[in-house]
């Protein structure tokens, strides 16, 4: 198994001194872990998107592109691109772009995200969800497939004969789609052969099974070869010295942010009891020192039938950058090796 790590991006307030760090500085720290992540021999580094005040990952493209150059190894990706708020065109063009200047070492994944403020700020009717991620999808593979195109949707212009430049690096572009818990979206990604990437935010990870199985069953009957139909995840996590050190750091920014959604969303407010819960053993999120961290990890892949790619995330508006570095070097140095061979 491979692992990664993703970041929202999120804006930093230093719980040890109360410091709030800026925009520039906190893309500054960013590039930083990522630089980090690539030394200590981690397979990926993925971006999110959110249009909101918390996060500073509204242009994925821009920081990969700088994150490209400074790094030799590492796969940078997007976790996830919000292609139903974008043109896949753009998109297309933008990754391309990316890819030759990392040299080969992008991996796009598409989604609809878990927010909505694309939709109004795009101009884009939420109604039409469903139907703008499966048309843009659809253009995105017809680019990604052939130079020049002939397409016609409901959402976007129709291209005739359109050639799309530049082409990228790997041929084909990994174009991997973001899930979350509809069955519709693993049996559409199997369908198109395409690698999952699943995006597990609560609940136990193993409840994923049956819906894993149902991708893996869609893309055989599609007559997809199993060795196309990889599985990734998308995880909160964090990895310290101690499983109590790595709760204890995590814990302050995790409740104010999860306080905060909940309050949008009409949620009763998270606690510590339902923190630690989730951290445990059988729960959603990999918290722990290294070897409580890769046992999981590989439990957890054993009861989903087999995971391809394991990707934390580890975004938190009041963890140190410090412990943000310490926490990657572990996750490279001690649990990366301990579930390579999962």
């Amino acid at each position: 198994m491979h692992l990664g790590v993703d970041s929202f991006v999120s804006a930093v307030e230093d719980p040890r001194t109360g410091h709030v760090v800026g925009p520039a500085e906190r893309m500054a720290h960013l590039l930083e872990e990522i630089a980090l992540a690539d030394r200590v021999g981690l397979h990926s580094f993925g971006i999110g998107e959110h249009h909101r005040a918390e996060y500073y990952d509204s242009a994925p493209p821009v920081i990969l592109a700088a994150a490209a150059a400074r790094t030799e190894r590492i796969r940078l990706g997007s976790a996830v691109k919000v292609l139903s708020a974008d043109d896949p065109v753009r998109v297309f063009q933008q990754f391309a772009t990316l890819d030759l200047i990392s040299k080969g070492r992008i991996d796009l994944v598409v989604g609809r995200g878990s927010f909505t403020e694309a939709f109004p700020l795009f101009g884009l009717d939420l109604a039409d969800y469903d139907s703008l991620f499966e048309e843009k999808l659809d253009l995105l593979l017809r680019l990604r497939d052939s130079v020049e195109v002939t397409w016609e949707g409901r959402h976007r212009p129709p291209l005739h004969q359109q050639s799309v430049y530049p082409r990228p690096l790997q041929d084909p572009l990994p174009i991997w789609v973001g899930v979350g818990g509809t069955p519709e979206s693993f049996a559409r990604a199997g369908l198109l052969g395409l690698p999952l990437m699943v995006a597990i935010i609560g609940g136990e990870p193993r409840q994923f099974a049956p819906l894993i199985d149902l991708y893996r069953r869609a893309g055989a009957h599609a007559g997809h070869a199993p060795e196309r139909l990889q599985v990734g995840l998308h995880v909160f996590g964090f990895v310290a010295d101690s499983t109590q050190a790595a709760a204890d750091t995590i814990f302050p920014g995790w409740h104010r942010m999860f306080t905060a959604v909940s309050r949008e969303r009409g949620f009763a407010p998270p606690s510590r009891a339902q923190f630690d819960a989730t951290s445990g053993p059988d729960g959603a999120f990999f918290m722990g020192d290294p070897q409580t961290v890769a046992d999981k990890i590989r439990r957890i892949a054993a009861q989903v039938g087999g995971v391809d790619r394991m990707s934390l995330q580890m975004t938190n508006p009041l963890l140190a950058h410090e412990d943000l570095l310490r926490g990657i070097e572990l996750l490279g140095t001690e649990v990366a090796p301990l579930v390579a061979d999962v």
